[in-house]
């Protein structure tokens, strides 16, 4: 799993190594180390949960997901609406549950973000993006490719969402009680211990 180094700029905060050792003791090859699922708001203000796969860190503090422009969420992650992730791992008997904003990218940063994430991709991988719009009736002749090939162009609804976080709280289901700590940007990442 894609674990980006941040920039000089960009100091670790300290739940991020808490993270990685969950993470390890998940297991790197298991798929609940790459599953998160996103609560949102829809435009009728009703929640939303979908589960997306964490791709790679973009700096301390801020993770890249992928999905279709052509969803209902990428229209409700628009501008800087917060959301909250969780990131579950059994195994390490923890979650992770992860707040803040979809950070606006634009521009050749933009594109070169793109571009990384769509060659990154598996050919299976790839495929997802070939299939129709999510969410429209299915058609029974509608193409589901199984895979694209490394040359196949990035479709234009491959999309960037990244999310810069502001809080974090881990919840450690062993031993008893169980433990929980938080950290906010707003407070420089500073732990704080709550009641589970």
């Amino acid at each position: 799993m894609p674990d980006a180094m941040p920039a000089a700029s960009d100091s670790l905060p300290p739940w991020r190594p808490l993270l990685r050792g969950a993470l390890e003791r998940q297991g790197r090859s298991s798929p609940q180390a790459r599953w998160l699922q996103l609560a949102s708001l829809a435009a009728d203000g009703t929640p939303r949960v979908r589960t997306l796969v964490f791709r790679c860190w973009a700096g301390g503090a801020a993770m890249d997901l992928l999905t279709d422009r052509r969803s209902a969420k990428s229209g409700e992650l628009k501008g800087k609406a917060p959301l909250e992730l969780c990131w579950v791992l059994p195994k390490a008997r923890c979650q992770f549950r992860l707040r803040g904003r979809r950070l606006p990218l634009a521009g050749e940063e933009e594109r070169q973000a793109l571009d990384r994430h769509w060659q990154a991709l598996t050919p299976r991988g790839r495929a997802l993006w070939g299939w129709p719009a999510p969410g429209e009736p299915l058609q029974a002749d509608a193409p589901f490719p199984r895979e694209l090939d490394d040359g196949a162009p990035r479709p234009v609804h491959f999309e960037l969402v990244r999310v810069q976080l502001q809080q974090v709280e881990l919840l450690e289901l062993q031993g008893h009680p169980h433990r929980r700590r938080c950290w906010r940007a707003s407070n420089g990442w500073q732990e704080e211990r709550l009641n589970p």
